[in-house]
């Protein structure tokens, strides 16, 4: 990930965990991807955005960082967002979504952050607390 101008001191951030139901839906699953990775670097406000994907275990992985919320907003309601996520929902298993700021000196965060970050989310979500921010 390769950090913008920030127009503040602190980012907001978005991670997720996306899982396809089937290692059939993986590749057609990793274009869309790459295809909103593309728009995100383009969009408002982007600070930096990250894809990882373990195509042998169908997860994907997305790390953001955005000048304001507003701006994450406008990404996910912009096409092709908008109607990918729509399309492909139907072969996801799970997904996992994560908000939360970080200080822009210390961003990108590491891979091994935002598996923390959202692991902690989904064991939240499982025992039914939600996570102390």
């Amino acid at each position: 990930m390769t950090i913008g101008t920030p127009t503040t001191p602190e980012a907001q951030c978005m991670a997720s965990r996306l899982e396809v139901k089937s290692l059939r839906s993986a590749p057609g699953f990793l274009i869309a991807s790459l295809a909103l990775w593309w728009q995100a670097r383009r969009s408002p406000g982007v600070l930096g955005v990250a894809l990882k994907a373990e195509m042998l275990k169908g997860t994907f992985w997305t790390y953001s960082a955005w000048d304001n919320k507003a701006a994450i907003s406008a990404y996910a309601g912009a096409e092709p967002h908008k109607s990918t996520v729509e399309r492909k929902r139907k072969v996801m298993r799970d997904a996992t979504f994560v908000f939360f700021n970080a200080p822009v000196d210390e961003l990108p965060l590491s891979w091994g952050e935002i598996r923390h970050r959202i692991a902690k989310e989904r064991d939240s979500a499982q025992s039914g607390h939600k996570p102390a921010q």
